[in-house]
């Protein structure tokens, strides 16, 4: 009987696609089941496993059989440091040999694999290992200035601690069940006032199945790549896990993101299925060199924020096409795909596709009623309990596709990653000089949204001070999670709880931009 990667139309999707269907793709069952195994341990040994493209330039590039061994060897020094199957192990790792056998290794002892961002700072850091309780941190050797205060054991990501390695065998014996926990995955921002880890157990790579086969149309015999941080859903599921499912050779990006370096490797790569966030497409088209270099894209796919109308038409210049949206939540997974490969669904511009199957996914205005075409209303997912919010609005046209409209709370979207308001007005009200701090997105050409501050305080709002507020964002909190645009006020508005009201600052703005 034919597999579901044997299938590539939406009619056989939605004919053939069952839970069932999917767990034959798959050595293990629920009773026995590790990703470990069925990403790595079941694929030709000789196969190369993962390309890296380095920002600086360059490459490197690794088998399921080396990723195997040193897997197997991280996994007995686990054991031997007396953690325990089900106790958190982190990673801080940039793509690499190390990042690889740590993810893996750890799953391989039945621990809990954390990855973390690369970009976190000091405070980020501490919200998430205090939340986790990781019994021990891989940090890379950038990072060694967090292992002092980390609040655990840690080691450090070089060739010393590979030479360490060595000394322990590289065969392992699995024993995990599907239902056992696997990883903890940290969005990149909650609209709590700590992260939230989503809770991956072993057979969640059953179900992600149906994002690889109907978001990114992954099939055996892709030469795949996804640039985004393997600290994300997007490049950890969509662009590592999953393809190693299927035994397919994957592509990932370490170090500062560049698109010139980026469209070198599709080309020295020849990749022929893209998976990217929006903000990367946009980022290759403002750089306007793409002419430079010769491409062998078959599909094209991204997510993790809406694409604008320029990028999908410079996309469908360059690479032949329009880039086909799958789209979801951390929380929920992958609710609406585009079926990348399917010749009897064309990607619509500007649509997310069609829901994924065994998905429930409709449009419902406030009463809870299902909104008529072209009606905006927010997008549900049904689950056990009822209609399941996912905090954005959207609307479906009369053919049956799905199309964004907006997030509906106080989540800020920028270049892909996505945000805690909250989060960051509570690193900026760390610093000394600031009295009062409030945070919104505002619209970019190139990121989608970009964090904006209102600030209150008692000294000069000058250049000098500006640029002192984003630097101790950045070093604290993260990177990427900071003010790229910090205005000075003598008071913010308010809820009658007293609370910032973020919606008057978000509607002042639309003003002053005469929308």
């Amino acid at each position: 009987m034919p597999l579901l990667t044997d299938y590539t139309s939406f009619a056989d999707a939605q004919k053939h696609c069952s839970k069932e269907r999917l767990w034959e793709l798959f050595d293990g069952d629920r009773e026995a089941l590790n990703i470990a195994h069925e990403c790595i341990e079941r694929h030709p040994r000789d196969r190369v496993a993962v390309r890296i493209a380095l920002a600086e330039g360059g490459s490197e590039s690794y088998t399921f059989g080396e990723i195997s061994d040193w897997s197997g060897r991280y996994a007995n020094y686990l054991r031997a440091q007396d953690i325990a199957p089900g106790e958190r192990v982190a990673l801080m790792v940039e793509p690499s040999l190390h990042f690889y056998i740590a993810l893996y290794g750890a799953m391989k002892a039945g621990c809990v694999a954390v990855p973390m961002f690369t970009l976190f700072g000091p405070d980020a850091l501490r919200l998430r290992v205090g939340d986790c309780q990781p019994k021990f941190l891989l940090l890379a050797p950038e990072k060694t200035d967090l292992a002092a205060d980390a609040g655990c054991d840690t080691a450090i990501a070089d060739d010393d601690f590979m030479a360490m390695l060595e000394n322990y065998d590289t065969a392992f014996e699995m024993t995990t069940a599907g239902r056992d926990m696997a990883m903890y995955q940290y969005t990149s921002g909650t609209t709590r006032e700590l992260p939230d880890a989503v809770k991956h157990r072993h057979q969640s790579i059953v179900t992600v199945m149906l994002a690889a086969l109907y978001g990114t149309g992954t099939r055996p015999g892709d030469r795949f790549m996804c640039p985004s941080s393997t600290a994300w859903g997007h490049g950890l599921w969509h662009g590592t896990l999953s393809p190693h499912a299927l035994g397919i050779t994957t592509a990932s990006y370490a170090g500062k993101f560049d698109p010139e370096r980026l469209m070198a490797a599709l080309e020295e790569f020849e990749i022929s299925n893209l998976s990217a966030a929006a903000t990367h497409f946009r980022m290759m088209k403002n750089a306007g060199t793409s002419g430079n270099y010769n491409f062998n894209l078959e599909k094209v796919s991204f997510t993790g924020e809406p694409m604008d109308t320029d990028t999908a038409e410079w996309a469908k210049a360059t690479f032949g096409q329009y880039p086909c949206s799958f789209y979801g939540t951390t929380e929920v997974g992958v609710l609406l795909g585009s079926y990348p490969g399917a010749e009897d669904l064309p990607p619509k511009l500007g649509s997310l596709g069609m829901p994924i199957p065994g998905q429930d996914v409709a449009i419902l205005n406030p009463k809870g009623e299902h909104c008529a075409p072209d009606e905006v209303g927010e997008i549900m997912v049904m689950r056990r309990d009822g209609w399941f919010p996912t905090k954005d609005r959207g609307h479906i046209d009369a053919e049956g596709y799905f199309f964004h409209g907006g997030r509906a709370d106080d989540v800020i979207i920028s270049a892909g990653w996505t945000m805690s308001a909250m989060e960051i007005e509570d690193t900026l009200l760390k610093h000394a000089d600031v009295l009062e701090a409030a945070v919104i997105g505002v619209p970019d050409d190139i990121r989608g949204l970009v964090v904006k501050a209102f600030i209150i305080s008692d000294r000069d709002g000058d250049d000098s001070f500006i640029k002192e507020l984003q630097l101790f964002a950045q070093e604290n909190l993260s990177r990427h999670e900071y003010p790229r645009i910090v205005a000075f006020a003598d008071e913010l508005p308010k809820t009658p709880a007293g609370k910032v009201n973020r919606k008057i600052l978000r509607d002042r703005e639309a003003a002053a931009r005469g929308e």
